[in-house]
């Protein structure tokens, strides 16, 4: 047996924590920033007597986050106690929902390379997050902060064949919940993790092979090392004749290795119940109907229709609608100047970098979308060259001022005047008859040199299109 000769499976369970100012089942807030073991109730850590209380706001959240990943909306799910032992879980069970979720099968597409891929949803249901426990030597810390935030599990069917396909579906999940306002997707402070299930079988085979779950991993280039090394650890069991056990595995990212943590559990394992503390979820189809009107176009459909409204080519579709933000400032530019290659191509291309280099959000760019649009009109009707544009860019972004102000104000508007193009072209060709020569004896790549002698006399003012063509024109007699 080869390599070539198996097959990956891979399903994801992504959990997402909601942005709700509150918790699931109790008034306490979610904020991150807040010191340990500050945001926390007896509701949090299921103090006797305790009972909680849905947050209405969580069900709104997950019903907008099902409807854009097109999922069945269930009018009604339940919640039950999903029961285990850690430190993290206090009350010694998880509020989550089993046979019963709020979201049923739905699919998400999107892009790997040139391929549009699809890969299904199983299922996305309401969950409450356990405690975090911190390790130090031989003591544990625990921080019940994020005891009973709100999460949406999502877990994906067994579809995803690749490990580049898990990151980019990982990626794609994480943009359409951010697009839809309904999570952070912020990685670093685990608003958004990442189980992998993983098997293998031979190519050819139907049957599912023994699975593996690699917990909670927290970054997308981490999903693909992490599968990557999996992928190969079970092919050598398979080789060697040894057991692929059913267990969870963690990845230890500076080894590149994962490493057993425990056995799997199955559902029997957790013996779900009915919670009797909350009653079932009922969802009114007018609910459903108005999240619907207020569910946004998602990434890979935007990315799609850029390609087939704007002729924007695959790349350039999918660095603009990544984000949401970004994708709204593009539509908004080009209201302004018609212009969606010029636009596409400020956008990724200045703006993006002072982004960067500033390291601020598009919210805070100092030129606004309609600011942006008046520049690459500017440059559309002649007014100033792409190069001079660059300048009156960066002067817009330290002053704010309009495109047309500084034009005016620095007395930067585009030299269209034939006879004065013609005496710098006449100034340059007679100051460098060397070079004419050379050019006339089919050393043609030297015509760039004369273009930039007479745009360095014009100080760059000069058409460059009419600089070219009376340029043509002396040297080639024409």
């Amino acid at each position: 047996m080869s390599y070539s000769d198996y097959e990956l499976v891979i399903g994801l369970e992504i959990h997402a924590q909601l942005t709700t100012k509150s918790k699931l089942f109790s008034a306490v807030s979610t904020e991150f920033e807040a010191g340990d073991n500050e945001n926390i109730s007896e509701v949090c850590v299921g103090l006797p007597g305790t009972l909680p209380v849905l947050n209405k706001a969580v069900v709104d959240q997950a019903v907008r986050a099902g409807i854009a990943l097109s999922c069945q909306i269930n009018s009604h799910s339940q919640f039950s106690r999903k029961q285990y032992f850690y430190p993290d879980l206090s009350k010694g069970y998880q509020i989550s929902q089993f046979d019963k979720p709020v979201c049923g099968e739905g699919l998400v597409s999107f892009f790997v390379g040139s391929e549009l891929k699809k890969v299904r949803i199983e299922r996305a249901h309401i969950e409450e997050d356990a405690g975090k426990s911190t390790h130090h030597g031989t003591h544990t810390y625990i921080n019940y902060n994020r005891a009973g935030m709100p999460l949406l599990e999502i877990v994906s069917a067994p579809d995803i064949r690749s490990a580049k396909e898990a990151a980019e579906y990982a990626r794609t999940v994480r943009n359409i919940l951010r697009y839809q306002g309904v999570c952070d997707g912020n990685l670093e402070e685990g608003s958004l993790r990442c189980d992998c299930n993983i098997s293998i079988r031979k190519k050819g085979e139907q049957k599912l092979g023994t699975k593996v779950e690699l917990k909670n991993i927290n970054s997308f280039r981490f999903i693909e090392k992490a599968i990557d090394y999996e992928y190969q650890r079970q092919i050598d069991c398979k080789e060697s004749q040894q057991t692929i056990y059913q267990e969870t595995r963690l990845y230890d990212s500076t080894k590149n290795v994962t490493v057993s943590m425990r056995s799997k559990e199955e559902a029997d394992d957790y013996r779900y119940f009915p919670d009797p503390d909350l009653l079932d979820l009922e969802i009114e189809e007018s609910f459903i109907e108005e999240r619907k009107k207020l569910t946004f176009e998602g990434p890979v459909q935007r990315q799609q229709r850029y390609m087939q409204e704007f002729s924007l080519n695959q790349e350039e579709a999918y660095l603009l609608t990544q984000e949401r933000d970004h994708a709204d400032y593009f539509e908004s530019v080009v209201d302004v100047c018609k212009n969606p290659k010029l636009s596409c191509n400020w956008i990724s291309g200045e703006i993006f970098r002072m982004l960067n280099e500033e390291k601020v959000e598009i919210a805070e760019c100092p030129i606004k979308p309609q600011s942006l649009g008046g520049l690459i009109n500017q440059i559309s009707k002649g007014v100033i060259s792409g190069k001079i544009a660059k300048d009156v860019f960066t002067k817009m972004w330290e002053s704010g001022d309009e495109a047309e102000v500084i034009i005016e104000k620095l007395g930067l508007k585009q030299i269209s005047d034939s006879g004065a193009i013609e005496a710098w072209v006449d100034e340059v060709l007679s100051k460098n008859p060397e070079n004419v020569s050379e050019y006339k004896s089919g050393k043609t790549k030297i015509f760039g040199f004369f273009v930039g002698q007479v745009m360095k006399l014009s100080k760059g003012q000069a058409s460059p299109d009419l600089v070219n063509k009376l340029l043509k024109e002396k040297l080639n007699g024409e």
